[in-house]
């Protein structure tokens, strides 16, 4: 695979939301920028928070929709089209509701599975085949809970796995932006195996 030339961490706006199980994402793309020593600025034409800087031979941008979850394309599509960044070359990170607290997948392309924050970035787009940074923070046993569930704030012991999980993510981070996702798989995956 090329390198990956914009990285997205999905969530919702505003201090209300800023500890909900939904801005795993956002805390991912945190994690990511302090290591990279970037800092995400509003930027009105790209509807979120933008960071930009250099990997290997080119450019690396860091993004946070700042559009609420369910209107996350519209951030998406207008970084990636003004900067002309293939799909093939965008990671997403978002939290997700089949995979417990402390587990985190990659994936490439795929559908939305019920994430509206993908559903919107696929819509917009016209594509899935974007990657894809699956973090865990479990499920509320329920379906119609659901929304209420990634809208509250993880128990102590969920957030020390999901912040787990970050860090995992970010210590392959090199890994991922260089496109080796087989072995940053190889190294995430097993960690709970």
């Amino acid at each position: 695979m090329e390198p990956f030339a914009l990285l997205v961490g999905l969530g919702n706006p505003g201090a209300s939301y800023a500890q909900t199980r939904h801005n795993a994402g956002f805390w991912f793309l945190d994690a990511a920028a302090r290591k990279l020593k970037l800092q995400c600025r509003f930027e009105k034409r790209f509807h979120g928070r933008v960071a930009e800087g250099v990997w290997g031979a080119g450019k690396l941008r860091l993004l946070q929709p700042e559009t609420f979850m369910n209107h996350s394309g519209q951030a998406v599509a207008a970084v990636a089209g003004f900067f002309k960044i293939p799909l093939e070359r965008i990671l997403v990170a978002h939290d997700e509701i089949d995979l417990q607290p402390g587990d985190v997948r990659l994936k490439v392309g795929g559908g939305h599975g019920g994430h509206n924050g993908l559903r919107d970035i696929i819509a917009h787009t016209g594509s899935p085949d974007f990657a894809r940074l699956r973090i865990g923070v479990g499920h509320p046993g329920l379906s119609h809970d659901v929304v209420d569930y990634v809208l509250h704030r993880p128990g102590k012991e969920e957030q020390a796995g999901i912040e787990s999980s970050i860090d995992a993510s970010c210590d392959v981070l090199p890994d991922i932006l260089d496109g080796d996702l087989p072995r940053a798989m190889r190294i995430l995956h097993s960690r709970l195996n």
